[in-house]
């Protein structure tokens, strides 16, 4: 992490900030742990395909970034997706789609991630739409050092 984030989070938001892709999308950083990620984006006509449904790439991105938060933030720094899986499960349609992800084994070089996409309801009940699993990579030094193997 840089000098100037002293914790975690705002390290997580900085980064998320300098996104244009993320920007673009107009997404949300709900939270941000060593470990653990949760970004949603609000279900609009222009993030839909031909079947009304939230296009396949924009629950693919919240996956990844994500998958990307939670790793690289159990690794200590900035950090990169070096692959990725997303199985989509059902159509989103709700008027919100959020992905919680979480680093589930995590080495000195790298961070094996699972993350879940939901699709959010007015009355706040969640469906899940989409499952993913990444392998994260360090982008740089980390501030905390490596993580124990």
């Amino acid at each position: 992490m840089t000098e100037d984030a002293s914790s975690p989070e705002e390290f997580a938001r900085q980064i998320f900030a300098a996104q244009p892709f993320t920007r673009f999308l107009d997404a949300e950083l709900v939270s941000a742990s060593p470990g653990a990620a949760e970004i949603r984006i609000v279900n609009r006509p222009e993030l839909r395909q031909q079947h009304g449904f939230v296009h396949g790439g924009v629950l693919s991105y919240l996956a990844d970034n994500a998958l990307t938060f939670a790793g690289g933030l159990a690794l200590g720094g900035d950090a990169l997706t070096s692959e990725f899986k997303v199985n989509y499960v059902r159509p989103a349609t709700g008027p919100v789609i959020t992905a919680r992800a979480q680093a589930a084994a995590t080495t000195r070089g790298q961070a094996v991630c699972r993350c879940e996409v939901w699709s959010v309801a007015e009355d706040g009940t969640e469906k899940l739409v989409a499952l993913a699993q990444g392998t994260i990579v360090a982008a740089g030094p980390t501030r905390t050092g490596p993580a124990p193997a």
